[in-house]
Protein backbone atom coordinates (compact mmCIF):
# COMPACT_ATOMS: atom_id res chain seq x y z
CA UNK A 1 0.00 0.00 0.00
CA UNK A 2 1.60 3.38 -0.98
CA UNK A 3 2.63 5.57 1.98
CA UNK A 4 0.55 8.48 0.59
CA UNK A 5 -2.63 6.38 0.85
CA UNK A 6 -1.86 5.55 4.46
CA UNK A 7 -1.09 9.19 5.35
CA UNK A 8 -4.29 10.43 3.76
CA UNK A 9 -6.31 7.86 5.66
CA UNK A 10 -7.97 6.71 2.44
CA UNK A 11 -7.67 3.32 0.80
CA UNK A 12 -7.77 3.39 -2.97
CA UNK A 13 -10.28 1.05 -4.58
CA UNK A 14 -9.11 -1.31 -7.31
CA UNK A 15 -9.56 0.08 -10.81
CA UNK A 16 -12.32 -2.40 -11.64
CA UNK A 17 -14.41 -1.09 -8.72
CA UNK A 18 -14.19 2.55 -9.70
CA UNK A 19 -17.17 4.23 -11.37
CA UNK A 20 -16.21 5.23 -14.93
CA UNK A 21 -15.93 8.98 -15.36
CA UNK A 22 -17.10 9.19 -18.96
CA UNK A 23 -20.61 8.62 -20.28
CA UNK A 24 -19.34 5.94 -22.65
CA UNK A 25 -17.54 4.18 -19.82
CA UNK A 26 -20.63 4.21 -17.62
CA UNK A 27 -22.76 2.85 -20.46
CA UNK A 28 -20.32 0.00 -21.04
CA UNK A 29 -20.27 -0.77 -17.34
CA UNK A 30 -24.06 -1.00 -17.25
CA UNK A 31 -24.02 -3.23 -20.33
CA UNK A 32 -21.44 -5.48 -18.70
CA UNK A 33 -23.53 -5.82 -15.52
CA UNK A 34 -26.65 -6.58 -17.55
CA UNK A 35 -24.74 -9.19 -19.54
CA UNK A 36 -23.55 -10.90 -16.37
CA UNK A 37 -27.11 -10.92 -15.01
CA UNK A 38 -28.40 -12.55 -18.20
CA UNK A 39 -25.67 -15.21 -18.07
CA UNK A 40 -26.46 -15.90 -14.40
CA UNK A 41 -30.16 -16.40 -15.19
CA UNK A 42 -29.67 -18.61 -18.25
CA UNK A 43 -29.49 -21.89 -16.25
CA UNK A 44 -32.68 -21.03 -14.36
CA UNK A 45 -34.39 -20.19 -17.64
CA UNK A 46 -33.27 -23.55 -19.03
CA UNK A 47 -34.83 -25.33 -16.05
CA UNK A 48 -38.20 -23.64 -16.55
CA UNK A 49 -38.31 -24.11 -20.31
CA UNK A 50 -37.14 -27.74 -20.32
CA UNK A 51 -39.63 -28.83 -17.62
CA UNK A 52 -42.60 -26.67 -18.59
CA UNK A 53 -44.97 -29.59 -19.29
CA UNK A 54 -43.49 -32.00 -16.73
CA UNK A 55 -44.53 -30.44 -13.42
CA UNK A 56 -47.90 -30.46 -11.68
CA UNK A 57 -49.74 -31.42 -8.51
CA UNK A 58 -50.61 -34.73 -6.88
CA UNK A 59 -53.89 -34.71 -8.82
CA UNK A 60 -52.00 -34.30 -12.10
CA UNK A 61 -49.45 -37.06 -11.54
CA UNK A 62 -49.62 -39.85 -14.14
CA UNK A 63 -49.84 -43.46 -13.04
CA UNK A 64 -46.21 -44.47 -12.59
CA UNK A 65 -44.83 -47.50 -10.82
CA UNK A 66 -42.11 -45.68 -8.87
CA UNK A 67 -42.09 -42.38 -6.98
CA UNK A 68 -38.93 -40.72 -5.69
CA UNK A 69 -38.92 -38.53 -2.59
CA UNK A 70 -35.84 -36.36 -2.02
CA UNK A 71 -34.55 -35.71 1.49
CA UNK A 72 -35.11 -32.26 3.01
CA UNK A 73 -33.61 -32.42 6.47
CA UNK A 74 -34.47 -33.87 9.88
CA UNK A 75 -35.54 -32.19 13.11
CA UNK A 76 -34.50 -34.23 16.15
CA UNK A 77 -34.47 -37.36 14.03
CA UNK A 78 -37.89 -36.76 12.48
CA UNK A 79 -38.66 -35.44 8.98
CA UNK A 80 -38.68 -31.65 8.81
CA UNK A 81 -42.04 -30.05 7.92
CA UNK A 82 -40.85 -29.64 4.33
CA UNK A 83 -39.88 -33.29 4.10
CA UNK A 84 -43.14 -34.36 5.78
CA UNK A 85 -45.12 -32.56 3.06
CA UNK A 86 -43.21 -34.51 0.42
CA UNK A 87 -43.84 -37.80 2.19
CA UNK A 88 -47.54 -36.99 2.64
CA UNK A 89 -47.82 -36.56 -1.13
CA UNK A 90 -46.11 -39.91 -1.72
CA UNK A 91 -48.44 -41.64 0.76
CA UNK A 92 -51.47 -40.13 -1.00
CA UNK A 93 -50.25 -41.31 -4.40
CA UNK A 94 -49.77 -44.80 -2.96
CA UNK A 95 -53.20 -44.90 -1.30
CA UNK A 96 -54.91 -43.87 -4.54
CA UNK A 97 -53.04 -46.48 -6.56
CA UNK A 98 -51.12 -43.96 -8.68
CA UNK A 99 -47.78 -45.46 -7.67
CA UNK A 100 -46.60 -48.86 -6.41
CA UNK A 101 -43.20 -48.20 -4.84
CA UNK A 102 -41.59 -45.23 -3.07
CA UNK A 103 -37.85 -44.74 -3.41
CA UNK A 104 -36.67 -42.49 -0.55
CA UNK A 105 -33.31 -40.92 -1.25
CA UNK A 106 -31.33 -38.89 1.23
CA UNK A 107 -28.23 -38.37 3.34
CA UNK A 108 -26.83 -41.02 5.67
CA UNK A 109 -23.22 -39.83 5.64
CA UNK A 110 -23.09 -39.78 9.46
CA UNK A 111 -24.10 -42.45 11.93
CA UNK A 112 -26.31 -40.00 13.82
CA UNK A 113 -28.08 -38.65 10.72
CA UNK A 114 -30.26 -40.99 8.67
CA UNK A 115 -32.77 -39.35 6.34
CA UNK A 116 -33.87 -42.53 4.48
CA UNK A 117 -34.74 -44.47 7.64
CA UNK A 118 -36.67 -41.51 9.06
CA UNK A 119 -38.53 -41.19 5.76
CA UNK A 120 -39.31 -44.91 5.74
CA UNK A 121 -40.67 -44.78 9.30
CA UNK A 122 -42.88 -41.80 8.45
CA UNK A 123 -44.31 -43.47 5.35
CA UNK A 124 -45.07 -46.67 7.26
CA UNK A 125 -46.98 -44.64 9.87
CA UNK A 126 -49.01 -43.14 7.03
CA UNK A 127 -50.07 -46.38 5.39
CA UNK A 128 -47.27 -47.36 3.01
CA UNK A 129 -46.08 -50.92 3.72
CA UNK A 130 -42.36 -51.33 4.31
CA UNK A 131 -42.12 -53.87 1.48
CA UNK A 132 -43.05 -51.09 -0.96
CA UNK A 133 -40.44 -48.62 0.33
CA UNK A 134 -36.87 -48.70 -0.95
CA UNK A 135 -34.07 -46.68 0.66
CA UNK A 136 -31.16 -44.96 -1.05
CA UNK A 137 -28.67 -43.98 1.64
CA UNK A 138 -26.27 -42.12 -0.66
CA UNK A 139 -28.54 -39.46 -2.16
CA UNK A 140 -26.20 -36.68 -1.11
CA UNK A 141 -27.55 -34.22 -3.67
CA UNK A 142 -30.14 -34.15 -6.44
CA UNK A 143 -27.79 -35.28 -9.20
CA UNK A 144 -26.50 -38.19 -7.12
CA UNK A 145 -30.06 -39.29 -6.35
CA UNK A 146 -31.04 -39.24 -10.02
CA UNK A 147 -27.95 -41.10 -11.23
CA UNK A 148 -28.26 -43.72 -8.53
CA UNK A 149 -31.97 -44.21 -9.26
CA UNK A 150 -31.03 -45.21 -12.80
CA UNK A 151 -27.72 -47.03 -12.36
CA UNK A 152 -28.15 -48.61 -8.94
CA UNK A 153 -31.90 -49.20 -8.64
CA UNK A 154 -32.78 -49.63 -12.32
CA UNK A 155 -35.46 -46.91 -12.37
CA UNK A 156 -36.27 -45.71 -15.88
CA UNK A 157 -39.45 -43.73 -15.16
CA UNK A 158 -40.60 -42.03 -11.98
CA UNK A 159 -42.78 -39.43 -10.35
CA UNK A 160 -40.55 -37.04 -8.41
CA UNK A 161 -41.81 -35.32 -5.27
CA UNK A 162 -40.38 -32.12 -3.81
CA UNK A 163 -41.26 -28.49 -3.08
CA UNK A 164 -42.07 -26.20 -5.97
CA UNK A 165 -38.80 -24.28 -5.74
CA UNK A 166 -36.79 -27.51 -6.21
CA UNK A 167 -38.92 -29.77 -8.37
CA UNK A 168 -37.95 -28.36 -11.77
CA UNK A 169 -34.27 -28.91 -11.07
CA UNK A 170 -35.02 -32.46 -9.94
CA UNK A 171 -36.97 -33.22 -13.14
CA UNK A 172 -34.31 -31.73 -15.40
CA UNK A 173 -31.50 -33.63 -13.69
CA UNK A 174 -33.32 -36.95 -13.60
CA UNK A 175 -34.18 -36.60 -17.28
CA UNK A 176 -30.50 -35.91 -17.98
CA UNK A 177 -29.56 -39.00 -15.95
CA UNK A 178 -31.89 -41.20 -18.01
CA UNK A 179 -34.95 -41.29 -15.75
CA UNK A 180 -38.08 -40.10 -17.55
CA UNK A 181 -39.70 -37.92 -14.91
CA UNK A 182 -42.83 -36.05 -13.91
CA UNK A 183 -42.53 -33.66 -10.98
CA UNK A 184 -45.04 -33.13 -8.21
CA UNK A 185 -44.50 -29.81 -6.48
CA UNK A 186 -46.03 -29.92 -3.01
CA UNK A 187 -47.31 -26.93 -1.07
CA UNK A 188 -45.14 -25.19 1.49
CA UNK A 189 -45.51 -22.32 3.92
CA UNK A 190 -43.79 -19.23 2.52
CA UNK A 191 -41.49 -18.81 5.50
CA UNK A 192 -37.79 -17.95 5.68
CA UNK A 193 -36.85 -21.47 4.60
CA UNK A 194 -39.02 -21.18 1.49
CA UNK A 195 -37.47 -17.86 0.49
CA UNK A 196 -34.00 -19.21 1.16
CA UNK A 197 -34.75 -22.27 -0.97
CA UNK A 198 -36.04 -20.16 -3.83
CA UNK A 199 -32.98 -17.91 -3.78
CA UNK A 200 -30.66 -20.89 -3.52
CA UNK A 201 -32.18 -22.44 -6.64
CA UNK A 202 -30.93 -19.54 -8.78
CA UNK A 203 -27.37 -20.55 -7.92
CA UNK A 204 -28.07 -24.29 -7.87
CA UNK A 205 -29.35 -24.02 -11.45
CA UNK A 206 -25.81 -23.28 -12.59
CA UNK A 207 -24.48 -26.49 -11.02
CA UNK A 208 -27.44 -28.38 -12.46
CA UNK A 209 -26.56 -27.19 -15.96
CA UNK A 210 -22.99 -28.39 -15.48
CA UNK A 211 -24.15 -31.77 -14.10
CA UNK A 212 -26.56 -32.26 -17.00
CA UNK A 213 -23.83 -31.39 -19.50
CA UNK A 214 -20.83 -33.27 -18.10
CA UNK A 215 -22.54 -36.13 -16.20
CA UNK A 216 -20.10 -36.38 -13.26
CA UNK A 217 -20.00 -39.56 -11.22
CA UNK A 218 -21.93 -39.39 -7.95
CA UNK A 219 -20.08 -39.25 -4.65
CA UNK A 220 -20.79 -42.96 -4.17
CA UNK A 221 -22.07 -45.41 -6.77
CA UNK A 222 -21.60 -49.01 -5.65
CA UNK A 223 -23.16 -52.20 -6.93
CA UNK A 224 -26.53 -52.69 -8.61
CA UNK A 225 -29.34 -53.24 -6.10
CA UNK A 226 -32.60 -55.15 -6.67
CA UNK A 227 -34.67 -53.42 -4.01
CA UNK A 228 -36.99 -51.70 -6.46
CA UNK A 229 -37.43 -54.88 -8.50
CA UNK A 230 -38.40 -56.84 -5.38
CA UNK A 231 -40.72 -54.11 -4.16
CA UNK A 232 -42.55 -54.03 -7.50
CA UNK A 233 -43.28 -57.74 -7.29
CA UNK A 234 -44.29 -57.71 -3.62
CA UNK A 235 -48.04 -58.09 -2.90
CA UNK A 236 -49.92 -54.89 -2.26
Amino acid sequence: MPARAWRSGRLRRPAWLRVPRTRTGRRRAVQAVMGLCVLALLPATWLFVSTDDKVGTVADAPRTRVAMVFGAGLWKGEPSPYLAHRLDAAAELYRTGRIEVVLVTGDNSREDYDEPDAMRAYLKKHGVPGRHIVSDYAGFDTWDSCVRAKKIFGVHRAVLISQGFHIRRAVALCDAAGVSSYGVGVDAVHDATWYYGGAREIFAAGKAALDATFHPDPHFLGERERGVDRALTAPR
